[in-house]
């Protein structure tokens, strides 16, 4: 009678692995669609080396600390109502101002996201314990755009109690200059989709200002530590200074005024590592299937050469 044993385990285990893979990929694949515009829709220009694109070197944020803002400022808030940016300071409450345009769908939704969370666990109250002043950087920014962005962060900050303590402002040049001056806040008008100036290349920060409007503390980025909000604003409600933070700039856009091209430096780094991943995943299972055909034929090969026995 001849025996034959068969050779399973190591199918088993790949088995399992590329059903792993193939469920992972949908998702892989969804996430990267999601973030990342079509080559068609969205270009990059060509990579110059370590020089800042020129429209870019005057957009920076220098931090101004201890400077006063303009508090004679004037704009208009979300209910249209003329104000004072002063009208949000004099008391003993500090404020969180962060400098985005309303129509902009990528640098400033990240920036206000993040600010949103950030203050979502800081066991602090809008309108009682600090003011959150958002201006917009863009003249041509309505009143009705400012409701509707007001609307949107305060019902994702869940705390509808609060709207008091929430201000969505717009204005003219003048004054948006004047408090971006202040802030040390550079900006620069670039072309949309439709060749026109609809759109502006900037940094992303937000910053704490003390009760007497003195700029207290930076914050760069789109992700704001929850510990150093509230630390920070425990400090400027008694007037006190911060140091300055790390220079490290995240830009709304990448763009090449040569080629007039533009596009989110992110969804770049996330559409390559989609693809990195992808591939690595590819060759992991090349090789499984290639070691196991491979144990597989040594192991029948085995059983075939020792296992047979002769019946007397």
């Amino acid at each position: 009678m001849q025996m034959r044993t068969t050779y399973r385990g190591g199918w088993k285990g790949t088995v399992a692995v590329v059903c792993a893979v193939l469920l992972a990929l949908p998702l892989l694949v969804a996430t990267a669609s999601a973030q990342v515009s079509s080559y068609g829709e969205k270009q990059a220009g060509e990579n110059t080396g370590d020089q800042l694109p020129t429209v870019l070197q005057k957009v920076a944020v220098s931090q101004h600390l201890n400077q006063q803002l303009p508090l004679n400022a004037e704009f208009v808030d979300e209910t249209g109502k003329t104000v004072h940016l002063g009208d949000y300071f004099g008391g003993k409450t500090p404020a969180v101002i962060s400098l985005v345009y309303f129509s902009c769908s990528l640098l400033c939704s990240e920036e206000l996201d993040g600010l949103t969370s950030s203050l979502e666990m800081v066991h602090l109250t809008p309108g009682k314990d600090f003011q959150v002043v958002i201006m917009s950087i863009d003249p041509t920014d309505t009143p009705a755009d400012a409701a509707k962005k007001k609307a949107f962060y305060l019902k994702r900050y869940g705390r509808p109690e609060t709207a008091d303590g929430w201000h969505f402002l717009t204005g003219k040049k003048p004054a948006i200059d004047a408090v971006t001056d202040a802030v040390g806040f550079g900006y620069v008008r670039v072309p949309g989709p439709d060749g026109r100036l609809t759109q502006f290349a900037h940094a992303s920060s937000i910053e704490l200002v003390t009760s007497q409007g003195k700029l207290a503390q930076y914050y760069l980025g789109v992700e704001y530590s929850p510990k150093d909000m509230l630390l920070g604003l425990i400090d400027a409600s008694g007037n006190k200074i911060g140091s300055p933070v790390a220079n490290i700039l995240t830009y709304c856009y990448h763009y090449d005024p040569q080629t007039n091209k533009h596009s989110l430096i992110v969804a770049r780094v996330v559409q390559f590592g989609g693809m990195v991943t992808m591939a690595g995943l590819g060759g992991f299972i090349f090789l499984m299937f290639r070691r196991d055909l491979k144990l597989g034929r040594e192991h029948n090969l085995t059983g075939r050469n020792g296992s047979r026995t002769d019946k007397g």
